[in-house]
């Protein structure tokens, strides 16, 4: 890995307390998943909020599912992530 890879991952794990093994392991599976269907959406939400121990509500849960299998998730960063907080 190249040093700018190693300090993107060095902030990412920082933020969600994933190491970086586990970070990838998370990109490859969902490399082919169908982002349409929502079962497959709220396993993913499920399972990166239990990596993180950074629990999601129900709500929010909903709302990040159907932001993301409407295919309507925000372009920039800041929206992005008043999502993730709500």
């Amino acid at each position: 890995m190249t040093d700018q890879n190693n300090k993107m991952f060095d902030q990412i794990s920082k933020k969600t307390n994933m190491k970086p093994d586990d970070i990838l392991k998370v990109a490859q599976s969902v490399q082919n998943a169908d982002f349409s269907d929502q079962k497959t959406v709220r396993q993913l939400v499920k399972q990166l909020s239990q990596m993180t121990g950074k629990p999601v509500s129900k709500q929010k849960e909903d709302k990040i599912v159907q932001a993301i299998t409407n295919n309507n998730l925000p372009k920039d960063m800041n929206t992005l992530t008043k999502l993730f907080k709500q």
